[in-house]
């Protein structure tokens, strides 16, 4: 390991420890979330999940009748609306830790 090495993992640690010692405060000041906050964003993250993967259903099955392609498209596009909504949800957790810190 090189000197320059160690020392990016010095600073790297410090600056863990220096996040970790903020957010312990700021949990002191402002105490925990509520339940209701915790439920909120459960439900918040499951509709950004399902409504996209609705309307794909929906877009797939149009496309299978009007094509009378049996389960093509459906399939094909569930998969495509959960990963869309499983992006959505990345974002909106991602932007709430943001937040947070």
């Amino acid at each position: 390991m090189t000197n320059d090495q160690a020392q990016r993992e010095e600073e790297e640690l410090c600056h863990a420890v220096q996040l970790r010692k903020e957010r312990r405060a700021r949990w002191r000041r402002q105490g925990e979330r509520s339940l209701w906050q915790n439920l909120s964003m459960i439900g918040a993250l499951g509709w950004l999940i399902v409504a996209p993967t609705l309307l794909a259903l929906a877009i797939g099955r149009w496309l299978d009748r009007t094509f009378a392609s049996g389960v093509f498209f459906s399939g094909a596009l569930i998969v495509v609306g959960v990963a869309v909504g499983s992006y959505l949800a990345w974002q909106r957790v991602n932007r709430e830790k943001e937040q947070a810190e």
